[in-house]
């Protein structure tokens, strides 16, 4: 990834912008980080300053949970549940099952344990109408613990006179806490790739996410692989 960032940008904007908070994000340094990471996001020596380059760009009015709601409207829903255990007493109750946890801890690790990062949010809530002006400033300063502040009112403009922080923190996943992020170099694709001949071996079973597919996603493509998942099930 280093080399890839110096090829685009420069050591100035690299060292300045990007080579600390890839590394608090990752936990790896730059130089073991697969190229792909830059490669992501646009690069514009232009004043366009959005983050992608789609015509349109934004999230769902009300967020993404009158969404979920919705798909699950009328369908009997189980939280706090451990599917591992759940199955083992309800598997003849199953016809298709889309999991989109860990695809590692589906075959119980039996090649070995894929890497993944998590994220821990420090919350606080503030007495005051506007804390930083925008929903999400990211800080790329080694020094500074976190990666980013999420300021949540400025998603949907609210007019609160107080306001909610959360501090996101990037560590490395261990069993108990919850993986948010694949480690997508070269050791760990190789095991994926093995693990996933197994998943092509499970008729009844759709793997799907960045946990069961293994793989980076922003929030619009993993929209479209469902739908395409959708498509390749029903057939239309």
């Amino acid at each position: 990834m280093e080399e890839q960032a110096l090829k685009l940008v420069g050591r100035d904007v690299y060292e300045k912008l990007i080579k600390g908070y890839t590394e608090k994000q990752w936990g790896r340094s730059c130089t073991d980080l697969p190229a792909f990471i830059i490669k992501r996001l646009p690069l514009r020596f232009t004043f366009d300053n959005n983050y992608f380059n789609a015509r349109y760009q934004g999230i769902p009015m009300g967020g993404y949970t009158p969404i979920i709601e919705k798909m699950l409207d009328g369908i009997e829903v189980l939280t706090d549940t451990d599917y591992f255990e759940w199955i083992k007493t309800n598997a003849d109750k199953i016809k298709k099952t889309v999991f989109t946890g860990q695809i590692d801890q589906f075959f119980n690790y039996k090649l070995g344990v894929l890497e993944y990062r998590s994220v821990r949010f420090e919350t606080e809530v503030l007495d005051t109408d506007n804390f930083q002006g925008n929903a999400v400033v990211n800080y790329t300063e080694r020094e500074v613990p976190y990666t980013r502040i999420i300021e949540h009112k400025h998603f949907e403009f609210g007019t609160q006179p107080k306001t909610v922080i959360s501090r996101e923190y990037s560590s490395e996943w261990k069993p108990g806490i919850e993986p948010y992020y694949p480690v997508n170099n070269d050791k760990n694709n190789a095991l994926y790739e093995e693990y996933k001949k197994l998943a092509d071996a499970e008729p009844n079973v759709i793997f799907g996410g960045r946990l069961g597919n293994y793989k980076y996603y922003d929030m619009d493509k993993v929209i479209d692989v469902a739908l395409t998942a959708v498509k390749d099930e029903f057939g239309e």
